[in-house]
């Protein structure tokens, strides 16, 4: 699972500002990559079906232990309900104890903006990993 492309799920209401989410996950030994792949696909299952998601896409890097998530809303209660559910809820409870690293981002778009680039998303992500980057 390289890369599974962006995946347009809906569309955005005019004069609206879809909210986007990037994540990077890094699991801390080779061994806990193919039970987060797993759940990686049946979350992404569940966000496709997802009310709200307008659009999905994931990038892994097994061998290097790294994952990555971006996905755009209608708003932030949307993203919260996907994540606040199952699969998803109990995916990440499981989950939690084999992180090593986890990076969190989220900023809104105009609706023409969609799809993001992985290149905006990793931008994004890299600036908010950096120790002089602004909370």
């Amino acid at each position: 699972m390289p890369t599974l492309p962006w995946a347009q799920l809906g569309t955005p209401d005019p004069g609206t500002e879809p909210v986007v989410m990037a994540s990077r996950f890094e699991v801390r030994s080779l061994r806990h990559v193919p039970g987060f792949m797993v759940d990686s696909m049946r979350l992404l299952l569940q966000a496709r079906r997802a009310p709200g998601a307008l659009g999905v896409s994931l990038k892994a890097r097994p061998l290097r232990r790294t994952f990555w998530t971006l996905s755009a809303w209608t708003d932030r209660k949307a993203l919260y309900a996907y994540a606040g559910t199952g699969p998803h809820k109990p995916a990440m409870e499981r989950r939690r104890k084999v992180m090593r690293d986890s990076v969190f981002v989220f900023w809104t778009v105009p609706p023409g903006d969609l799809p993001i680039t992985w290149e905006e998303a990793e931008r994004r992500l890299n600036e908010r990993r950096s120790p002089s980057a602004p909370s």
